[in-house]
């Protein structure tokens, strides 16, 4: 262990007095310092992933974000010609409740594949493309119920 001299010096009342006279030095040992474990990049405690399973766990990620995207196209263009028949408030309010039976479904099917996430990502399972999901389907929604009735519909401007 290293020692550290420190100076310890008498205070003086006088200006001019110079402090060279009273200067003594004396020894004292630092403390030691307490040996730690080294600190992991994995807070979690979970043992390292491989790379073989972090690849197979990306691709099931990416197979149920598609999986998403494609129920959604699907189910948001399937909703204008299922709720047809409903007039108003209630078409819309039919087709919202299908659209999140169809998730609930796609997340019961993500359950299924067996992916094998840490705690950390196991919300990925319902969360993975929630957001393309929900614009997809209101997208593709409006867009074929405004082409399959774009010849029924009276122009409110004449020319």
């Amino acid at each position: 262990m290293a020692k550290f001299k420190k100076k310890i010096s008498e205070p003086t009342i006088d200006p001019n007095n110079s402090k060279k006279d009273s200067v003594e030095e004396i020894s004292t040992p630092t403390p030691e310092i307490e040996n730690s474990e080294p600190i992991s990049d994995n807070p979690s405690g979970e043992p390292p992933v491989s790379v073989a399973e972090k690849s197979e766990k990306d691709k099931k990620l990416n197979t149920l974000f598609w999986m998403r995207i494609a129920l959604a196209i699907i189910a948001g263009t399937a909703a204008t010609f299922l709720f047809g028949g409903i007039e108003g408030e209630d078409r819309r309010w039919a087709s919202i409740g299908f659209m999140i039976v169809i998730f609930f479904a796609s997340v019961i099917v993500a359950k299924g594949m067996k992916m094998q996430l840490p705690s950390s990502d196991r919300k990925k399972v319902v969360t993975q493309a929630i957001g393309s999901y929900v614009f997809l389907y209101l997208f593709s929604w409006i867009v074929s119920y405004t082409l399959t009735h774009l010849g029924s519909t009276t122009n409110a401007i004449n020319i």
